[in-house]
């Protein structure tokens, strides 16, 4: 018995270090699991910012950083306050729009997160969700 959950357990352990099963990434004092986002989904500054007034962007990182700094506009959407946050986010939506999600790096989970809320739980579910490639740190970069 004990054998065959130590085996269980390390079967677990492999697959989840295999390509495309899952990643394991810390983020903020949890283990998640990140979720794959299609390339269909992923937008570079540049294409987002050409998008211009088309465009909703969606700071998913924590409070503390979204009041610190982040992309003019953008509106603070994130896991630990939604339900507060999301009811700010649909007085501004609307379906023709496009909204980029974003958080602080290409390895944070949270702009994932957030993106697949909004396109398969919030009511109604939306298109035209995308993740911003490198993130918040991206962003910078484009600024320089």
């Amino acid at each position: 018995m004990k054998s065959s959950l130590v085996r269980q357990a390390l079967i677990l352990v492999a697959l989840a270090f295999l390509p495309g099963i899952g990643q394991a990434i810390y983020f903020r004092d949890k283990v998640s699991w990140k979720l794959p986002v299609p390339a269909s989904e992923m937008v570079t500054v540049v294409q987002a910012r050409a998008w211009g007034e088309n465009a909703i962007w969606i700071d998913a990182r924590p409070d503390e950083e979204f009041a610190r700094d982040h992309v003019p506009g953008a509106l603070s959407l994130n896991e630990d306050r939604w339900n507060e946050l999301l009811p700010q986010f649909l007085a501004v939506w609307s379906p023709e729009k496009k909204i980029v999600v974003y958080c602080s790096s290409q390895s944070c989970n949270a702009s994932r997160e957030v993106a697949h809320r909004l396109r398969n739980q919030a009511q109604p579910p939306m298109q035209n969700v995308f993740v911003l490639e490198g993130g918040w740190e991206e962003w910078l970069k484009s600024r320089q």
